[in-house]
């Protein structure tokens, strides 16, 4: 039975796809390069060590670090979405739904500390999350699913116990790589995009979403 759920955040809990995306660009154009949305869709989900060095040669990421590239990519990420930002339709009536029988929620997420308490303070859900496991908590970004074991651990429960919202295939594989089940959510991606994802089940939106779908997932 589960009993707890795991989120990941960017495309998920907010729409920020094309904020990452807009703020990889002014990251780029800052350093004399070019970003582009061909090359940013199919790395969506994953960290930033693994984003950048396909925008940015790798002797400029020596020369200049990958710790303070990313940190000023997270600085214009914040700094752009802070007047736009709003929770996902559906998303705080299906936290309160879960809150209200006893479900855990934790966040699950390739990005830092930094972006995850913006998005949750913000959208004013942070006392819906009983735990927050981070980029810069782990040291194998999604699709390695060490994120997700370190989630399901801080809620002190079994991977059995745990359902995964995800929109993106790097976490859907992260996910089932830690023995949990999964929900896939089309926001980010058409549904289309999902016919051969290994999920349980796909939704469109959490408006679709509530404990009864979630208990005997």
């Amino acid at each position: 039975m589960i009993k707890g759920v795991i989120f990941d955040v960017d495309g998920l809990l907010v729409d920020s796809r094309d904020i990452h995306f807009a703020a990889f660009k002014v990251l780029c154009g800052r350093h004399g390069y070019r970003g582009t949305d061909e090359q940013l869709l199919p790395l969506f989900g994953k960290g930033n060590e693994e984003i950048i060095p396909e925008l940015l040669p790798a002797d400029y990421i020596e020369k200049h670090g990958m710790d303070a590239l990313s940190d000023e990519k997270e600085v214009v990420y914040r700094e752009i979405f802070a007047d736009k930002i709003e929770p996902a339709p559906g998303l705080v009536a299906f936290l309160h739904d879960l809150r209200s029988h006893c479900i855990k929620c934790a966040v699950g997420s390739s990005g830092p500390t930094a972006n995850v308490n913006f998005v949750l303070e913000k959208c004013g859900i942070a006392d819906q999350f009983d735990a927050r496991a981070n980029g810069d908590m782990v040291t194998r970004a999604k699709p390695d699913p060490e994120v997700f074991v370190l989630a399901g651990k801080l809620l002190g429960l079994d991977p059995a116990e745990c359902v995964v919202v995800e929109d993106s295939f790097a976490g859907i594989e992260a996910a089932r790589g830690a023995g949990m089940k999964v929900i896939g959510m089309a926001t980010t991606f058409p549904r289309a995009a999902f016919d051969s994802a290994d999920i349980d089940m796909l939704l469109s939106s959490f408006a679709e979403l509530n404990y009864d779908k979630i208990k005997d997932t």
